[in-house]
């Protein structure tokens, strides 16, 4: 069964038989960058990012301000919510930028 699909009809069958309060406490938390897709699924995702940005051309090249562009999330690819950056110490923003290195 683990190499069935996910819209086979036997993970269906499973997973409408589990209820609703058992699916939504499942759900917390999820990470769909973690899942896996099929090519299917991937294609669909770069044409309707593809579509997205033609839209936001469209929009730019009639006078409009498109919103900002948020790419459909992919496996494997975590959320940018779930990226977490390093803060650069004091000192180490000094070594970067040489017009900081000679303050306290």
């Amino acid at each position: 069964m683990e190499h069935l699909p996910p819209e086979s009809a036997t993970k269906t069958a499973i997973r409408n038989a589990i209820p609703a309060a058992d699916l939504e406490r499942m759900s917390e938390g999820a990470r769909p960058d973690l899942g896996q897709w099929s090519g299917v699924e991937t294609l669909l995702a770069q044409v309707k990012d593809e579509i997205t940005l033609l839209r936001h051309v469209l929009v730019a090249a009639n006078g409009g301000k498109p919103g900002e562009f948020h790419p459909t999330p992919r496996p494997g690819i975590p959320p940018k919510s779930a990226q977490q950056r390093k803060q650069l110490t004091d000192e180490q923003r000094r070594a970067l930028d040489p017009r900081l290195r000679d303050q306290p």
